[in-house]
């Protein structure tokens, strides 16, 4: 067997062999490119993308090699804005190689020429060039289909972008908003005492029923669009996970030590923080994935200390709530609560890099 250009010449039936297996190849890298693009943004729920994940998480290992560099939090949550953005231009870089490199074995496999040619042409036609030359009715529709389903995937992106923006500015507001009301560095004791601002704690039903709402659409969007995970809030200090960690913590502390009546609506509210952050958990973390309930403890889970809670409990005290006699049964109930969502917010905070949580300065 003798060798010339890029392949050597072998026997006909095996060319043969190898052209079908290049042809088969090359449809099924355009179909699971294809198939990505579609799952990521327009089939209308949740599902993992595993051409999507490997981008993302390639990428996201130059980052992390970053941020470890970085000798403060500010870097690295400065370092750390640019992933999400980065990793969403970078995938239809990926899916067009991809189709390219697909239509490429396609056109070896039709006897267009040799790779270089056939590679040139699937170039040509995904970006609409024009440079090179094409053999006929059949291979001009081969270009052709190409040539659209690259634009196709540009346009999957651009016009979800603002789709995304839309999402990540709605969450936004209620992060800043929950800044204003829960002080610098926010507390949960800073967050309840702002909601007894007129001696009636357990009766502000609207305020929780905005954070249900907010936690439900924290569920929905940041499944059917996971990047927006990763996408960071414009002021450092600020997170969604930390956000969403200390409306449960407001809701828990409240539960667990002030005397009184559960509110139905914090209720709701608190069940919808811990199914929103515990899905949105179990999308990224595949061994979450297998745990049979969405409000499932975990036995190492990692909770504020007791002589935090204790000084929670002061600092309400001392802004005029009743709390309940039983602070060692106070502390407990507390404790039970957090495992519902501990587990998802401590993950989530590792994933995103937000800043810590505190139940009291």
């Amino acid at each position: 067997m003798r060798v010339t250009g890029i392949l050597p010449v072998m026997p006909p039936f095996l060319l043969l062999a190898l052209r079908v297996l290049a042809g088969m190849g090359g449809v099924m890298l355009i179909v699971t490119t294809m198939s990505a693009a579609i799952r990521s943004f327009v089939l209308p729920r949740n599902e993992v993308v595993r051409l999507n994940v490997s981008v993302f998480q390639g990428i996201r290992l130059f980052f992390d090699l970053a941020a470890k560099l970085a000798n403060s939090y500010g870097r690295r949550d400065k370092i750390m804005a640019h992933y999400a953005p980065v990793a969403l231009v970078a995938l239809p870089i990926v899916w067009e190689t991809l189709m390219s490199l697909g239509y490429t074995a396609l056109y070896w496999a039709v006897g267009v020429g040799d790779l270089k040619s056939c590679y040139e042409l699937s170039g040509s036609s995904l970006l609409t060039l024009g440079t090179a030359k094409t053999y006929g009715m059949w291979l001009n529709m081969l270009t052709y289909s190409e040539a659209a389903l690259g634009l196709l995937l540009l346009t999957l992106l651009l016009s979800y972008l603002p789709t995304i923006y839309q999402a990540f500015s709605r969450r936004e507001v209620t992060v800043a908003l929950l800044e204003l009301r829960a002080g610098t560095p926010p507390t949960a004791a800073c967050l309840l005492n702002w909601l007894n601002h007129d001696g009636s704690v357990q009766n502000d039903d609207q305020q929780w029923a905005e954070w249900e709402r907010w936690f439900v659409e924290i569920e929905e969007s940041h499944t059917s669009l996971p990047i927006l995970t990763f996408f960071r809030s414009p002021q450092p200090g600020r997170s969604w996970v930390t956000s969403g960690g200390l409306i449960l913590d407001t809701a828990a502390l409240l539960f667990a030590a002030v005397d009184g009546p559960r509110p139905r609506q914090v209720e709701i509210t608190f069940k919808a923080g811990c199914l929103a952050l515990n899905r949105v958990y179990r999308f990224f973390d595949d061994k979450a994935r297998t745990e049979p309930t969405d409000l499932l403890p975990e036995e190492d889970t990692v909770e504020p200390g007791r002589a935090e809670f204790d000084a929670a409990c002061a600092e309400l005290t001392d802004r005029g709530l009743v709390l309940c006699d039983d602070r060692a049964a106070a502390w407990a109930h507390y404790k039970e609560l957090r495992t519902r969502y501990a587990s998802a917010l401590e993950f989530l905070s590792r994933l995103t890099m937000a800043p810590s949580l505190k139940i009291a300065t």
